[in-house]
């Protein structure tokens, strides 16, 4: 499309030709004469400057530059509605596979696409325009939404209940048993796992993430939060709408997470905890104790975010802090000393 078409339909002030034909979107770096790129970071800011893209999107603030710019508030976002205008995802015919498995109880809503090797089992509800892409089960009493997206390989197990506009990347599990167990004697006993998860709308789930039913009850996904990859959360978790979870995290059973809660990659969450509202996690931490709403917090055990920094622009001293602490040491021994024996200092 032409850059002056794509300013409006974006709503951004355009700097430059709107005759200029627009073919793609690529990152700032590698975009083309006729490519848009963006800028939403100040680091990458001097990358404008030498850009060969045909126009940057950026803050309406940006100095002036050699490319065409389109100045809005919020260019990343700008960058991901332009994403959309030129990529379209595969579509999927409405239809079901000869080799599909359905059973006679499940009712399907209209529009769906059930792929090759599906397995949908008794009493299974899926609401209109559904995709299930091959091999994905869903076992009995399994309820979904409207357009509910299952890519390849996701299972969802017994009687757990999904929203409107759920999608579940390739080998999600959700419903899986939690991890419960209690010894006896030179044994170690499974402990029932009777509840369900249940994920609210405009959820979505990433590649072989893990969601536990719940020991009894529910574990809860809020409405609009969106789960990373190779995540692990355990029975009876409750997470918060619209919430971010990054990949690898592990969320152990029965914590409580609030409302826009964001954690960052590989953090580690104790089981019993609360997170309160709009808390963030950095990456790699070990959250032990409750975080109040708000906090921002950094570090194994986890602690304020800035006390954090400061330990750990010490951490890099500590050799020569060591040194000097023992210098120390041995001239206060040899005042002691002297002083001992009354000699001048």
């Amino acid at each position: 499309m032409k850059l002056g078409e794509l300013a409006k339909r974006l709503g951004a002030e355009l700097r430059g030709d709107a005759e200029l034909e627009v073919t793609g979107v690529k990152g700032i770096e590698e975009a083309g004469p006729t490519e848009i790129t963006f800028v939403a970071n100040p680091k990458y800011a001097g990358l404008a400057r030498t850009t060969k893209a045909a126009a940057v999107l950026v803050e309406p603030e940006f100095p002036e530059i050699k490319a065409a710019t389109l100045r809005i508030k919020n260019p990343y976002h700008a960058f991901s509605r332009t994403l959309g205008f030129f990529y379209q995802p595969p579509a999927y015919a409405p239809g079901i596979h000869a080799t599909a498995v359905i059973d006679p109880t499940a009712i399907i809503g209209e529009g769906a696409h059930i792929g090759a090797y599906v397995v949908i089992g008794p009493r299974v509800r899926l609401g209109d325009h559904a995709t299930l892409l091959p091999h994905v089960v869903l076992y009995p009493g399994v309820q979904a939404g409207s357009h509910f997206f299952a890519h390849a390989h996701a299972v969802v197990r017994e009687n757990c209940i999904l929203g409107d506009h759920v999608t579940l990347e390739n080998g999600a599990i959700i419903g899986a048993d939690g991890f419960g167990y209690v010894p006896v004697g030179d044994s170690v006993q499974k402990v029932p796992q009777v509840g369900i998860v249940e994920i609210e709308d405009d959820v979505e789930i990433g590649a072989n993430t893990t969601i536990d039913r719940a020991k009894t009850g529910v574990t809860s996904i809020g409405a609009r939060t969106k789960i990373d990859n190779l995540v692990q959360i355990a029975h009876n978790v409750v997470i918060g709408e619209y919430s971010i979870i990054v990949a690898q995290v592990g969320i152990s059973g029965s914590a409580q997470l609030g409302k826009g809660v964001i954690i960052g990659g590989q953090a580690g969450l104790v089981g019993h905890i609360r997170i309160g509202d709009h808390a963030m996690v950095a990456a790699g931490s070990g959250v032990t104790k409750d975080i109040a709403p708000g906090q921002v917090v950094a570090g194994t055990p986890h602690r304020p975010h800035r006390e954090w920094l400061k330990m750990e622009a010490c951490l890099s001293n500590l050799p020569e802090m060591r040194e000097t602490l023992a210098a120390l040491q041995r001239r206060l021994e040899a005042i002691e000393k002297k002083t001992e024996k009354k000699e001048p200092l």
